[in-house]
């Protein structure tokens, strides 16, 4: 018998997960079938890798020592995929991932276009939702992959940056600052805002910047906070305050001159945007060459 990946994969995911059933359910096999494999490859190293217990699987001295090739092998064939996904033109498929707010209304419809005139052959199911919600279809199994506006730490999840954004400064065209190129951070704090709800990606990055700024946010005069960019982009168009947001996300309105987007002097809100999925999980091809594609283009050209 020959050493092959799947049985790595497989032994790595028992691992991770801590029990055969949840490996099993991982990648969509049978109980059985995931010990067999185990076995297999304990027959081959002849040794064992696993301890059964009735509450979780632990590893083996054996075990332990092999979980970092394991975990090498699984990086191989990714980097593998990736490194190949530039010459799979014909591919054929459907890629499922899930969007936080601001990605998914904003930035990926002008970036689905190019990509499926390169790949017309793959269609694209995504789902606009927050973080958390994100992450719980990852782990269920119910997308392949998610893109998110803020960095989360979970030890399930691989999470790599993909794209760049930058927050601005918006006012209503008749707000006091609306004549102005730029203004300072300090002017600004001044006055009222508009701000996206309390663990948004786009709050989350505007108060880290504050903050460096040593600026506390609860200073901040919020009279309102609202659930989705568009809302945050229609009261500062009525005059209820300013705001910080995506300049992706309100070009439509700055062109058509309801809104003014100003310069701040002394800082900007720089952030990435995050691709996410599990650790254990090899994503289809039709993922790697999306995740590629958002990694090596000069997105900005559509954006």
């Amino acid at each position: 018998m020959a050493l092959n990946f799947h049985q790595l994969h497989i032994f790595y995911t028992v691992a991770e997960r801590g029990s055969f059933s949840a490996a099993a359910q991982a990648l969509h096999m049978t109980q059985p079938a995931v010990t067999m494999q185990v076995q297999s490859l304990e027959d081959y190293f002849g040794t064992k890798l696993l301890q059964r217990s009735t509450k979780r699987i632990e590893l083996t001295e054996a075990g332990r020592a092999l979980m970092p090739y394991a975990q090498r092998s699984i990086d191989i064939i990714r980097d593998t995929d990736q490194a190949m996904s530039a010459f799979t033109k014909q591919l054929k498929g459907r890629l499922q991932l899930g969007s936080s707010l601001t990605i998914g209304e904003y930035i990926l419809p002008r970036l689905l276009g190019p990509f499926g005139q390169e790949y017309p052959h793959i269609s694209i199911s995504m789902k606009v939702m927050n973080t958390s919600q994100i992450m719980e279809d990852i782990l269920n199994h119910q997308l392949n992959f998610g893109l998110i506006e803020a960095p989360v730490n979970h030890p399930d999840m691989h999470m790599e940056a993909v794209m760049s954004d930058e927050l601005r400064l918006i006012v209503s065209k008749d707000h006091p600052l609306a004549d102005r190129s730029s203004v300072t951070l300090k002017e600004v704090m001044e006055y009222p805002f508009v701000l996206r709800e309390q663990g948004s990606g786009t709050r989350l990055v505007m108060e880290e910047q504050l903050r460096n700024k040593n600026i506390d946010p609860a200073s901040m005069k919020i009279v309102m906070e609202l659930g989705s960019t568009g809302a945050v982009k229609s009261a500062v168009e009525a005059g209820l305050g300013i705001s910080f947001i995506s300049s992706s996300s309100v070009k439509h309105e700055v062109a058509l001159g309801l809104i003014r987007m100003i310069k701040i002097s002394d800082t900007k809100f720089q952030r990435q945007f995050y691709s996410i999925y599990l650790k254990s999980a090899l994503l289809p091809i039709s993922a790697v060459t999306f995740l590629t594609f958002l990694r090596e283009r000069d997105l900005q050209q559509w954006l």
